[in-house]
């Protein structure tokens, strides 16, 4: 720019996207092809940290058994060992979900109802 090019006084910015819902929440998509920024999955990044405290809790005897450290908790423990499985992800797959690379299909509900292979590619 030059000093006598005028500066517009408002400027429109056209951005292609979609807005899908997904489990309860609206987001937003980039057409295929597009760079997507990366971003972490705040419920499933929540639902790590609380298995990793909640197997620290268990190993360190502060709670004999699941049933016990659930009802302090205020859930079931049904639940609570879903949960606990996420213990066992490999290293790489941890990592993968804490720096949001997990891809969008990877889902908390998803990864609870999973009993085979997942796909992190």
């Amino acid at each position: 720019m030059t000093s006598r090019t005028q500066i517009p006084d408002t400027v429109t910015l056209y951005v292609p996207f979609r807005v899908v819902k997904r489990v309860g929440r609206k987001e937003m998509q980039l057409p295929d092809g597009a760079v997507q920024p990366r971003r972490t999955d705040s419920t499933l990044v929540k639902a790590l940290a609380r298995a990793f405290r909640w197997k620290r809790m268990l190993e360190s005897g502060e709670y004999a058994t699941i049933a016990e450290l659930a009802e302090r908790e205020g859930i079931t423990s049904s639940y609570m060992t879903r949960v606990l499985r996420l213990t066992l992800l490999a290293p790489e797959i941890v990592e993968a979900i804490l720096e949001g690379k997990q891809g969008p299909e990877v889902t908390l509900v998803r990864v609870l109802e999973c009993r085979g292979a997942l796909d992190f590619s």
